[in-house]
């Protein structure tokens, strides 16, 4: 990728779109043209563009220009599992050695999920990754390297398979242990010293039965305990930090416990070397420092892992094994061996291994866990299959048509890891924040020493190194860290169970912005395939429904028109038995005609009635209607006599219009952009009570639309299902895709809908806003503690009330910080959706 020379730095970038020698040139010219470009050549061949820089390599600039002239520069990503990060800071850090590696074009840590996101111009070596990353401080590898590599059936890999959560449970354990170590032996350091203090009587008795001095003796071997053994971790972690330069929250711990500690050590050891008065020892609040500090750590622990529950309960959704048919027989094996075209058995009350068709047998099966809807849909042969969902009360067979990675349950988990991974917006205030925030703690640390030292009263020194050391533990930059990451973990968490994906974790922070919801109509409001919804027999016609029915289906029966199929659908779920066809004719401009079983049968508008003679009036009502209602009316004429008027419309969802109001409820305007001719479209507004309808547009003009709907009432939500939605889910501010859409809408789109029906958009909104107020709430208790607590910490309200906090009670409050901020985002597990699930 790249390599140091004389002259500077000399980079590799891979260049796609080139087609001839004058693409070379325009390249060529362009990179030269850069600032601190000495010398650019590109291969046509190779398709790669090598660059030397007289210094440092610019590769964003080298890709702008390159992207400019015309052509791409491929990249490609890749995650890393990161341990040993602990706070805000520790984020900051590793994402900044990542971005020093040459050829990274950007780097995405995550706290709470404990992964780093890396985004690459070309190629770049993995231990170049790991390598900057410990030399950082922390240990990486890359993500699903601790397990077992998956076989090309394997399933996508989730937490429980790359090693993650195994590895998290060891921490949990690990932390527990030491937590009860360093709780047993601090208890009687704080009790021998903080006890006297409390309770004089008890005071008098330690000095009587034990000795001052072997108290001291004895709280220094209990403390020397604590922190060289449980507290062990914060030295190992925060020295080697504090001297690269980069403290961290570990730094802050050692640097404040070992204070205290040293101090006492002298004050028992060798107390003349301290000024008359200053003899106080501070064993307790070292061995408590640790131990709460231990207890909010484990707190913390437990849960993070709460907040990925989401995921491992759609883990938890994927079969292990499978029966196929094998060699004559049926074989149980293990999911990772199945193969697109197998064939699959599956006995009532299982779980769909893979995705499939069915090829045999009947049952209904629950797919609550895709649709969000609780009633079990009927499967025969040739209907679609969806792995995860279970089978209810018949045997099925099915033929696997997707495995592995491919299966839309893996890609569901896909999908919420990288949401849950993502970065919000408003995160990049805190980075900018936590970027300084441990530096500047200690400054003010050494400020607060050195104020109490000069200005303080007897014992100044005691006095100076308490203070120092409770502003250097009450600085919590982990409650900062977790603040957003971990709402948004939850909260796209709990979308996945509600049947909204969100393909980019930025949606959420958008859609709580959106001031107008504009929908595509055909299979985003309506069901997307015309049905027959009325049949109005004329006089003279009464009592022979069925029998006109099937005369008109049996001669639209030979139409591929949408039209006629649903008036055939219609006979044919009536069971209507569809006579032999002779003379079927195309009326071009006016409808059909034909021979069924030596009855004449004409078909058509009204105009072709006319042209038979036929006076449609006493069917003009009804027609009036069915046009104010969006509705197609047709006419039947059986032997030269009108004998029915026929109405087919595209049906509008039973959800649609619950989602309607409840956007509106939500203070949202909802406008219509559709192909459809303009009096269905507004038919169908008139009656859901949509705000604004822009019919007749082709794709382009959905474009159009958009941009002028965003212009006028703000931030811009966009719903749709089809190919021509595509350009207008991709120049929304936030695309919503009805899952049961094409796969290029899907692509185009931020969010997904997996329900297929409206009712997911007020949902996704009202969870984005809940999610959005969770992170407010977070930021601010994090922000507003540490501004609130560093200058009581200080000893800012001494000369006002003659308060002092004590470096024990920092440390419970810094505990407390970071447990509040994972408690409150794991409320939103418990968010109800404004339209609950089957309604």
């Amino acid at each position: 990728m790249n390599a140091s020379t004389k002259a500077g730095m000399a980079i590799d970038l891979p260049v796609q779109g080139m087609t001839c020698a004058s693409c070379v040139g325009r390249v060529e010219r362009a990179l030269k043209k850069l600032p601190g470009v000495q010398e650019a050549v590109v291969n046509l061949a190779t398709e790669k563009a090598s660059i030397r820089f007289e210094g440092a390599a610019d590769l964003p600039a080298a890709i702008a220009a390159i992207e400019k002239a015309g052509y791409e520069v491929p990249q490609s990503s890749v995650e890393l599992e990161v341990e040993g990060m602990t706070c805000a800071s520790c984020v900051g850090r590793v994402e900044r050695a990542l971005k020093k590696v040459e050829g990274v074009q950007s780097a995405s840590v995550n706290l709470a999920t404990e992964r780093a996101l890396v985004t690459l111009a070309g190629s770049v070596d993995m231990a170049a990754l790991v390598a900057a990353v410990q030399k950082a401080g922390y240990e990486a590898r890359p993500l699903g390297a601790s397990a077992n590599p998956a076989s090309e059936g394997a399933a996508a890999q989730s937490p429980a398979e790359d090693g993650t959560e195994q590895r998290q449970a060891r921490e949990r354990a690990s932390l527990k242990r030491s937590l009860v170590v360093a709780t047993v032996f601090a208890l009687p350091v704080f009790v021998l010293e903080m006890g006297g203090h409390m309770v004089p009587a008890f005071h008098h008795w330690v000095g009587q039965a034990i000795g001052t001095q072997n108290s001291w003796y004895l709280q220094c071997l209990l403390s020397a305990i604590v922190l060289f053994g449980p507290g062990l971790r914060f030295f190992q972690k925060g020295i080697p930090a504090l001297l690269r330069g980069a403290p961290d929250m570990n730094s802050l711990v050692a640097v404040g416990t070992s204070a205290a500690f040293a101090y006492s050590l002298v004050a028992t050891f060798v107390p003349q070397w301290l000024p008359a008065g200053t003899v106080n020892v501070y064993y307790e609040a070292a061995a408590v420092i640790v131990a709460l500090i231990l207890l909010g750590r484990f707190m913390e622990a437990r849960a993070k892992g709460n907040t990925s529950e989401a995921i491992r309960r759609l883990v938890r959704l994927q079969a292990k094994t499978a029966r196929v048919r094998k060699d004559g027989g049926v074989q149980e094996v293990a999911i990772a061996a199945v193969r697109a075209g197998d064939t699959i058995e599956v006995r009532p009350g299982e779980r769909i291994p893979v995705d499939g068709e069915v090829i045999e047998g009947s049952s209904f099966v629950d797919e609550s866990m895709i649709s969000g809807e609780p009633v079990p849909v009927e499967k025969t042969a040739g209907a679609e299959l969806v792995g995860g969902t279970v089978n209810q009360n018949g045997a099925l067979a099915f033929r696997a048509t997707k495995v592995g990675a491919d299966t839309l349950l893996a890609q569901i988990i896909r999908m919420v890891e990288q949401a849950q991974g993502s970065k919000l917006p408003i995160q990049a205030l805190v980075d900018q924040v936590t970027m300084w925030f441990v530096p500047a703690v200690m400054a003010v640390a050494l400020l607060t020493f050195g104020a109490w030292l000069a200005w303080g009263p007897s014992p100044a020194l005691s006095f100076a190194l308490v203070n120092a050391v409770a502003v250097l533990i009450i600085a919590c930059p982990c409650a900062m860290g977790l603040a957003t990451p971990t709402s948004i973990m939850v909260g796209t968490g709990r979308a996945a169970q509600m049947g909204v994906l969100l393909r980019k974790g930025e949606a959420l922070q958008t859609l709580k912005d959106a001031r107008v919801v504009a929908v595509d109509k055909t299979g985003t409001l309506t069901r997307g395939r015309p049905e027959l919804t009325d049949l109005v027999l004329a006089p003279g016609f009464e009592g022979e429904r069925s029998r006109v029915l099937a005369l008109v289906a049996a001669v639209e029966d030979r139409s591929e028109h949408p039209i006629a199929r649903a008036i055939v659908d219609a006979a044919k779920a009536e069971d209507l038995p569809l006579g032999a066809v002779d003379r079927f004719e195309s009326v071009t401009g006016f409808g059909v005609r034909a021979q069924v079983e030596g009855v004449r049968v004409e078909i058509g508008a009204d105009r072709f009635m006319r042209e038979l003679g036929l006076s449609v009036d006493g069917l003009a009502a009804d027609a009036m209607r069915f046009g104010d209602e969006g509705k197609t009316p047709l006419y039947a004429a059986v032997d030269g006599r009108l004998a029915a008027m026929i109405a087919v419309a595209d049906p509008i969802k039973d959800s649609t219009p619950a989602a309607i109001a409840a956007l509106h409820a939500l203070g949202l305007k909802v406008a219509m952009i559709t192909g459809d001719n303009r009096l269905t479209a507004e038919a169908i507004a008139r009656q859901l009570g949509i705000d604004e309808v822009v019919a007749e547009v082709l794709p382009g003009g959905k474009v159009d639309a958009v941009k002028r709907l965003k212009a006028e009432h703000g931030t811009l939500a966009y719903v749709g299902d089809g190919i021509n939605d595509a350009p207008a889910l991709a120049e929304a501010d936030v695309g919503l895709a009805i899952g049961t859409g094409t796969d290029i809408a899907i692509e185009a789109a931020d969010v997904v809908l997996m329900s297929g029906d409206l009712g997911g958009v007020p949902n996704a909104i009202a969870l984005s806003k809940a999610t959005m107020a969770n992170i407010r709430q977070n930021l601010f208790w994090a922000f507003a503690y540490n501004v609130a607590l560093i200058p009581v910490a200080a000893g800012l309200l001494y000369p006002v009330n003659g308060t002092l906090l004590s470096p024990v009670f920092a440390a419970g409050a810094m505990a407390l910080s970071s447990v509040f901020v994972l408690s409150n985002a794991l409320r939103l597990r418990r968010f109800s959706p404004p339209l609950a699930a089957g309604r």
